[in-house]
């Protein structure tokens, strides 16, 4: 790696390029000058990243040493909690306090509605996922489980497409239903005089159209904050036969997508990072595009332009054609190469994708900036990883020093603070208020979340199974604290409160009949896997009005702290032999399906078949709480080295035949003997000792491996 000193550091020289040639026009800064507000930055406050990271550490050790003289499910939890207490892992709450933030874009603050998370590595997805405000209904019903049965092919199957324009003017009844008589009975839409013809039974919720008055080409109607495009073309093959001539119905989806350079990235070095970079800034300046071929077809994308209207009052409007972008910076635990402190260590990335993300969104918000993804003039960075209010504080730090470097007013950047460890949740009223001027964003996230609960009482005992974790007290109770504490904080109105991802995507019916219940627990966005599962889960935004919701939810009793804390501990460890090995086989095929693809070629997150065939999205997260499970059940002797190395043998085969379709996939079995079966059984059998129980460190320390035995081979 070539390095260049700047201001002090050592700068690996492809990030240098980068932000010399491509980023520093728009800011008003010499190379000189901002090298030099870089480097105080890092200076300051990498010393405070490692104070905390050793803090971490040290909680753990007493939580464990605790454990160790107390082990088994608690039974005091008076005692527990002051010993949580004494050590600081709990802090005193905040006395009562309101966040104070501003300039949030209503699709943040004031609007309830699905949101994407996207690898930022992947131009092709990111552009789809941002282009994923709008999405087709008809589509996602034909081509989905959404509806019983399916396509029949080659070619259209009009008896399909029969059920589909049924059940989506179905759901126009139900949401927008008209005064008399029904939307399948329409034989033409019309506006005259501001109103929608036929009369909708409420004339609110007209919003607008395109196209004439007498024979608009859409009509646009808008119900919980949310609007539906009913597109009208009877030259199409569904429009020429459709009694109005529709020929699809739009549903406002994504108001919001995640950007990601954490979970769900394979970014291990300067290269890398650089790659991940380019992709945010093509999305700030609006000139990110990525050609391709699906079906044998060349095919561009782009991002996709606002939608002109005219409104009811015959006034002229613009609808955002994309979602409103977030990007996810790493958090406070790992180190790059792109950036050498002045002793030779490796900088905090996390202090890095603070500093170049948001240099980048000066091409959106600075004082030339494009206001396209954001009209109110916010950068909005996601922040995950952060244990409890101190680290939160030091977030909060990072941004007002980029913000001084960059020439920002305080808090322009936003951050998004994602409740996902333990101490965050046990103490996340004093992490909200830590961040009480920035914060725009807090969500709960199970899989992490319980990998963090696994690693903090691995020494308590051995853990249940890992079906039954959802059926925890503890679980119960983050979910609900999570919307409480929110919105005692006044989050409503000015930030989003999310809940977590649907991992299988091609299950849309079980999460039509399953999703509507992060909605009803007062949260205004929810993670979906794709733009067509985003399309769908907007039904449920239509059918629950979130914001109702919350003002039930104020008037109920606050849930108390001591649930969060119960221990995930099984009293009854006496589990017949085959039902351990199939809870091992089961994690270590998880584990084998991600990994492999994440060491060998770089996938950072993927639809991997799980051990019954069934397709679900994989990232870090999974990948955690399967292996700190393993690692937690032989800790406890529930299981034997010799039977995880078995599990893992017997799944590598089983996800071997997986991928025997995929050309670049490399097999693990007969030897056992690549890169990516040795960082999956590290997983397991280093868990105890990985800090937090993360995964990040070694599947970096592998994929570097794997890259350099490609660069090898040439």
């Amino acid at each position: 790696m070539d390095y260049l000193s700047k201001s002090g550091l050592q700068v690996a020289k492809p990030l240098v390029d980068f932000v010399e040639k491509e980023c520093l026009d728009v800011a008003n800064l010499s190379a000189d000058a901002f090298w030099k507000g870089a480097a105080d930055i890092f200076t300051t406050l990498s010393v405070e990243n490692d104070k905390l990271l050793a803090d971490r550490e040290a909680l753990q050790a007493k939580i464990d040493a605790w454990h160790t003289a107390n082990p088994g499910p608690v039974t005091d939890y008076a005692a527990y909690e002051t010993f949580l207490r004494e050590i600081g892992y709990l802090v005193d709450e905040p006395a009562p306090f309101k966040i104070t933030t501003s300039n949030v874009d209503a699709e943040i603050a004031t609007m309830a509605g699905p949101q994407l998370v996207v690898p930022s590595l992947n131009a092709r997805f990111v552009l789809n996922a941002a282009n994923a405000r709008w999405g087709s209904l008809y589509d996602a019903f034909y081509g989905t489980d959404a509806l019983p049965g399916k396509a029949k092919g080659p070619g259209y199957d009009e008896e399909r497409g029969a059920q589909v324009v049924e059940r989506a003017k179905s759901l126009l009844d139900e949401i927008a239903p008209l005064a008399t008589g029904s939307h399948k009975a329409v034989k033409a839409y019309q506006v005259s005089n501001g109103q929608l013809e036929p009369a909708l039974k409420n004339p609110a919720l007209f919003a607008g159209y395109t196209g004439a008055p007498d024979a608009p080409s859409s009509v646009l109607l808008k119900h919980n904050g949310l609007h539906i495009e009913i597109l009208i073309d009877r030259t199409t093959n569904v429009g020429s036969s459709d009694l109005a001539g529709v020929s699809d119905i739009l549903m406002e989806a994504a108001l919001s997508t995640i950007v990601d350079l954490e979970d769900s990235v394979a970014a291990v070095d300067v290269f890398d990072k650089v790659d991940a970079y380019r992709n945010w800034k093509g999305l700030m300046a609006g000139d990110l595009v990525e050609t391709f071929n699906k079906g044998g077809a060349s095919l561009t994308r782009r991002l996709a332009d606002d939608k002109e209207i005219t409104t009811a009052d015959g006034k002229t409007a613009t609808l955002k054609g994309r979602s409103v972008l977030l990007v996810r910076n790493v958090g406070h635990l790992m180190k790059t190469e792109a950036v050498l402190l002045p002793d030779g260590s490796q900088a905090p990335e996390g202090i890095l994708d603070g500093i170049i993300t948001s240099l980048i969104s000066l091409r959106d918000v600075g004082p030339d900036g494009r206001r396209a993804n954001s009209r109110e003039g916010s950068i909005y960075i996601v922040k995950p990883k952060m244990h409890g209010p101190h680290e939160a504080a030091l977030a909060d730090k990072l941004f007002a020093s980029v913000e001084d470097l960059l020439g920002l007013a305080r808090n322009t950047i936003k951050v998004g603070v994602m409740d996902e460890e333990r101490r965050t949740s046990a103490n996340l009223a004093a992490c909200i208020k830590a961040v009480s001027g920035r914060i725009v964003f807090i969500n709960t996230g199970f899989l992490d979340r319980t990998g963090d609960e696994i690693h903090t009482s691995m020494k308590a005992g051995a853990v249940i199974p890992k079906a039954d974790m959802k059926a925890t007290a503890w679980i119960d109770a983050y979910e609900k604290r999570n919307v409480q504490i929110g919105l005692a904080c006044g989050l409503s109105g000015k930030a989003q409160i999310g809940k977590g991802m649907w991992a299988a995507p091609d299950r849309m019916g079980d999460m039509l009949e399953q999703k509507i219940g992060h909605p009803k627990t007062g949260a205004n966005t929810a993670w979906v896997p794709s733009p067509t599962a985003a399309a769908l889960h907007a039904i449920h935004y239509h059918q629950v009005d979130t914001f109702a919701v919350r003002e039930e939810i104020a008037k109920e009793a606050a849930t108390p702290l001591q649930p969060l804390l119960t221990l995930p501990i099984a009293r009854d460890t006496n589990w017949p032999e085959d039902v351990v090995v199939r809870e091992l086989e089961n994690n270590a095929q998880g584990i084998l399906g991600y990994v492999v693809r994440w060491i060998d070629q770089g996938v950072g997150c993927s639809k991997v078949p799980d051990i019954n065939d069934i397709g679900l999205m994989e990232d870090r997260a999974t990948l955690r709480i399967s292996s700190q499970h393993m690692a937690n059940w032989l800790a406890h002797g529930i299981c034997t080295k010799e039977q995880v190395n078995t599990a893992f043998e017997r799944m590598a085969a089983k996800v071997d035949a997986q991928n025997a379709n995929d050309a670049l996939y490399e097999p693990m079995a007969p030897d056992f003997k690549g890169l990516a079966f040795e960082a999956a059984k590290a997983l397991v059998f280093e868990g105890e000792v990985q800090p937090s129980g993360y995964t990040e460190p070694l599947l970096h320390a592998y994929r570097i491996k794997k890259k350099a035995e490609l660069a090898a081979k040439g």
